[in-house]
């Protein structure tokens, strides 16, 4: 009896043990932080070929995070953000910022680049779930001539039936490629209560007009921009200001 009872407990330990093992592996493997990618994680250049400025565009997007750092190629921080405390646990989702915008006579084009330099900058951050996002995004300095419109004239009055924008194709500096145009006409004072009234289409690299509803133009004073974006994501735009009678 005595040597049956042993001989039974060797087979269930040796059954045991396997089982054991492939337990701690499997929970090593769980409790393990995974990295993943952020939803989005790219900045942009814009600038203004106008009022002679730009800046430094910021997109973030992941589920519920608390945490997202940005290091330039050489390691320094360019953005640290938090949730706070009553959010920390909820999360936060999208995220879009933009550096200032000082004239170029004030801080020069030359030291904008200096400030943001080309390579890659790093995404990093936590999420509610205390995973880690790590994204790359490789930022150039390849911006497009500001687009050169040709309808409507700055400061022109025009009747609310007859608005087209109409900009003549970018095509440089050399070997600028184009993939994009946006264009957007603002209403200065909205009439609805509302802090914007604005029409944004974004037109293939062939375009070179936009007619403008004549349903959302009322008497007033409106701006239009028209926006080249290059493959990079980097843009230039153009602005007017027009009347609607």
């Amino acid at each position: 009896m005595t040597n049956r009872r042993l001989a039974v407990a060797g087979v269930v330990c040796a059954l045991l043990v396997p089982v054991a093992a492939r337990q701690v592996v499997t929970s090593a493997d769980h409790t393990k932080p995974k990295e993943i990618p952020f939803d989005d994680a790219r900045l942009k250049i814009e600038y203004n070929a106008t009022d002679g400025d730009a800046g430094l565009q910021f997109f973030i997007d992941a589920e519920a995070w608390r945490h997202v750092t940005v290091t330039n190629p050489e390691g320094r921080k360019v953005l640290d953000v938090d949730a706070a405390k009553v959010i920390r646990n909820y999360g936060l989702s999208e995220l879009f910022s933009e550096s200032s915008e000082p004239p170029f006579t004030e801080f020069p084009f030359d030291e904008f680049k200096k400030l943001f330099p080309e390579g890659p900058y790093t995404f990093t951050g936590r999420d509610i779930d205390g995973r880690r996002l790590r994204s790359t995004f490789t930022l150039a300095h390849n911006v497009p001539d500001g687009p050169t419109m040709t309808s409507p004239a700055d400061g022109a009055t025009l009747a609310a039936t007859g608005v087209t924008v109409e900009w003549q194709p970018v095509t440089t500096p050399a070997g600028i490629d184009i993939v994009a145009y946006e264009v957007l006409v603002v209403a200065d004072e909205s009439g609805l209560g509302t802090a914007e009234r604005t029409v944004d289409v974004t037109l293939p690299a062939t375009a070179t007009h936009l007619g403008v509803p004549p349903e959302f133009l009322t008497p007033g004073g409106y701006k239009t921009e028209v926006i080249a974006i290059e493959r990079g994501g980097n843009q230039t735009l153009a602005e007017v200001a027009f009347t609607v009678t």
